[in-house]
């Protein structure tokens, strides 16, 4: 491992010499993920993308791309952009990305299931916004605003995140 990389910790993210609080899926960290489980998965992943809200705050990065009205990410195991972002109207089964709620107003993407989807095993693992600090999220991980604003700066594409096994969490 490198300072550069992203460690889950019980204690919270480490990155870059700091330690941040966040909160993980309700179904706990999941060796063996799947669609809708909950579970953050075990592993080592990539950031392959970050995604903002324009309308809601300055772009992070010079990567990052603009969350659009129209912008949806496909969670339908029986679409063939199953685990892609895609456009409205989409007739499958997707949650908005610009949503009434700042959770998304930052995203970055993991290469979790992706780019070869397979049905089933879970899709879209994000860093993103949490509701309240310990509040669990579906399988992504999720820290406070300013902290995923200071994350998102310093990350780049192809920045690694380490979810080890944790018993007890």
């Amino acid at each position: 491992m490198t300072p550069g990389d992203m460690v889950l910790t019980s204690g919270g993210l480490r990155f870059r010499g700091r330690r941040f609080p966040c909160s993980i899926g309700r179904g706990g960290i999941a060796a063996d993920k799947r669609e809708g489980d909950g579970g953050t998965p075990v592993g080592w992943h990539r950031i392959v993308g970050l995604l903002y809200r324009p309308d809601r705050l300055a772009r992070p990065a010079p990567w990052a791309l603009p969350i659009g009205p129209r912008d949806l990410w496909s969670d339908d195991t029986g679409d063939a952009a199953y685990n892609r972002m895609v456009r409205a109207p989409h007739v499958h089964g997707h949650e908005r990305l610009r949503r009434a709620d700042p959770l998304y107003d930052l995203v970055m993407l993991t290469d979790w299931n992706w780019p070869d989807a397979v049905p089933g095993r879970g899709s879209a693992i994000f860093l993103h916004q949490w509701r309240r600090p310990g509040y669990p999220t579906e399988g992504c991980i999720a820290f406070r605003r300013d902290h995923l604003r200071w994350i998102a700066a310093r990350a780049a594409p192809g920045t690694r995140l380490f979810v080890p096994v944790m018993p007890g969490r």
